[in-house]
């Protein structure tokens, strides 16, 4: 009898030891540092766990940093949770907490499994949250930004090529985000990126649908018309930085009118491999 209370006691604990060190593998933290006209401005952390069998769940926050940091005190916290997809995830519930100063608003989008729109909210500071009622041309067949990107991390993953179509609504608007793959390359460390390897440059390019877009280009907008005129789109470099993951973002470059800003990887983390920039 006591051995079988024995055998029964390990098949129960093996279960969350198996799951846990499933979690463990299925989950990959980075750390970027944002470089703009050479003052690091912007410190982020991303975050992707894809270790539950039919769930993933995607965060990313930023920060601004040092002096920045001080004159223009501003956070971002934005996660998404939803369901797996063979080809394309769908999210659950998608927030973005943004702080300026000391005022803060969280939006949040909701889904049903099948990617159906749900219905968006937002909070301002200690206030009710409240619902909004969005044309239903601005939500129909949508999907958020973490999402989006991590459908095309999957892609690169399985297929080795960066390309992908989403309508994004952002609470005010209808857009498409487009990534297109420019060219293959291998990558080299330095003292601002931690990562070597072989890489994947994309563009991402916002292109308006529908809702309020201003005539002259605001915003991210601006910025990624700054960068047109210079001859390139913002771009990003993906990379399996461990085997049997998704691939994730080294590096970013976008071009605008006060300088380029990059954003490096500088700390990566998973079950298999650990990698810090050295000071």
């Amino acid at each position: 009898m006591n051995k079988f209370l024995a055998i029964l006691f390990f098949m129960i604990i093996s279960v969350p030891l198996a799951q846990a060190a499933e979690e463990s593998k299925n989950l990959q933290k980075m750390k970027y540092d944002v470089y703009a006209g050479g003052i690091h401005a912007l410190q982020a952390h991303l975050k992707t766990d894809m270790s539950a069998p039919d769930r993933y769940d995607v965060a990313l926050t930023a920060k601004t940093y040092g002096m920045l940091g001080k004159l223009a005190p501003w956070e971002g916290i934005f996660t998404t949770k939803g369901w797996k997809g063979e080809k394309i995830n769908h999210p659950e519930l998608h927030q973005a907490i943004t702080t300026w100063k000391d005022e803060k608003e969280t939006k949040s989008y909701r889904y049903k499994k099948d990617g159906s729109f749900v219905s968006y909210s937002v909070q301002e500071g200690s206030k009710k949250e409240e619902e909004k009622k969005p044309e239903e041309a601005l939500t129909k067949e949508t999907s958020d930004l973490l999402t989006a990107t991590l459908n095309t991390m999957q892609l690169i993953s399985a297929e080795n090529k960066c390309e992908g179509e989403t309508d994004i609504f952002d609470g005010k608007r209808r857009f498409k985000l487009v990534f297109k793959e420019q060219k293959k390359v291998e990558l080299q460390s330095s003292r601002y990126n931690v990562y070597t390897g072989p890489a994947i440059e994309c563009t991402v390019e916002v292109q308006p649908v529908a809702g309020k877009w201003r005539e002259k280009p605001r915003g991210w907008m601006s910025i990624q018309e700054q960068g047109r005129e210079r001859g390139t789109m913002p771009t990003v470099w993906f990379a399996k930085v461990q085997e049997g993951q998704v691939a994730v973002p080294v590096k970013v470059r976008v071009k605008t009118d006060y300088g380029t800003l990059f954003m490096h990887l500088t700390d990566y983390q998973s079950a298999g491999k650990k990698m810090t920039l050295k000071d």
